[in-house]
């Protein structure tokens, strides 16, 4: 019968598996970390935070794919704060670590990425339905957008758990990974490979949305009426989720290959010389997204200022601005004609 260890501290399983983190995170190596670290996470916590409110405050983001792409967002925010856990946790300090404390520590950063992940498998689920009815927006209504919220979460969760449940080495130490003492290699590659395929999956499903999606404006523009702008929102919007798509699995990609080389037991790759690196990487998407927005999207780009200029005058907007956030959510009848006259008045 195999021998358990979980009241072990992590300097055993460190030890045994040849992971040598007091070499890699320590002295001045260390603090630059945690400075550039604590730089990148504030920002991650200030853009995502913005992303969540832009969603709240502007009444035409009140629609499935917006309240999926706040949520998105928050997982980026929830992100943040596994890095920041992770930062407090890590060199020195984690041979120090219970087994429990390391679970949670590795837990975070698996949640962020499951709920990363499983985002964007409910906005191409969403996308779909709408360009199969050649809609801007799908049909989904608020209690589904919340239910399906709640279901990314509670799955992202439960997989982040799955180790701490009992797929782990604590009982087997020669199943050990290198990378994550306590995961044993066959959670690894199983980790990696989905997520991978998933990827691929995403990839794929998407091209083909866009290119349904650019046939079908092609087939209708002669027929249908509408402003060329118009016509080509929806296919902005995927143009928009694709570039998040791309910049997530170019920045996740790298540390599942490693992980997925851990688990087939690599013993020529030099893993742990980049695992800081891609872990950067990884933690450099959550500050990505919203750059992303701004730049895709002009009236999240456009909220984000009338925000910023907001805190800027103290919670007080100017008549100008005032005007400008009435005139771009959705005008009544009684307010067009004042709207109208003030774009004559800018434009004069």
């Amino acid at each position: 019968m195999n021998e358990c260890h979980y009241e072990k501290k992590m300097e055993f399983f460190y030890n045994h598996s040849n992971s040598k983190t007091e070499d890699d995170w320590s002295g001045a190596r260390l603090i630059i970390i945690l400075v550039f670290g604590s730089i990148f996470c504030f920002f991650i916590f200030l853009s995502n935070a913005m992303v969540i409110a832009a969603v709240i405050t502007n009444k035409r983001f009140h629609f499935p794919f917006y309240y999926l792409l706040a949520n998105l967002a928050a997982s980026d925010f929830f992100a943040g704060i596994a890095y920041v856990y992770l930062m407090f946790n890590t060199g020195p300090v984690s041979k120090t670590l219970t087994v429990h404390r390391w679970f949670l520590r590795q837990g975070l950063l698996d949640t962020s990425l499951s709920a990363s992940l499983a985002n964007l498998l409910v906005i191409a689920l969403e996308r779909y339905i709408s360009v199969m009815k050649m809609t801007l927006h799908s049909n989904l209504t608020k209690r589904r957008v919340t239910v399906l919220i709640i279901m990314v979460w509670a799955v992202s969760i439960f997989l982040a758990a799955v180790p701490s449940l009992g797929w782990n080495c604590i009982c087997s130490l020669d199943d050990c990974s290198i990378l994550a003492p306590i995961y044993s290699r066959s959670y690894l590659v199983f980790w990696s490979v989905s997520n991978l395929l998933i990827f691929f999956i995403m990839v794929v499903a998407y091209m083909r949305i866009y290119m349904y999606v650019k046939k079908k404006i092609i087939v209708l523009s002669p027929h249908t009426k509408g402003s060329i702008s118009r016509k080509r929102t929806p296919i902005k919007l995927i143009k928009t989720v694709m570039t998040v798509l791309g910049v997530f699995v170019i920045c996740w990609t790298p540390g599942l290959v490693i992980l997925l080389l851990d688990g087939l037991h690599c013993s020529s790759c030099r893993l742990l010389d980049v695992k800081q690196w891609f872990l950067q990487l990884a933690m450099l998407n959550s500050i990505m997204n919203p750059v992303i927005y701004s730049y895709k999207d002009q009236e999240m780009r456009n909220t984000f200022k009338n925000m910023i200029s907001c805190v800027r005058n103290g919670g007080r907007t100017s008549s100008t601005t005032s005007r400008v956030l009435s005139c771009s959510i959705e005008p009544s009848p009684s307010t067009e004609e004042s709207c109208i006259s003030f774009h004559k008045e800018v434009k004069a």
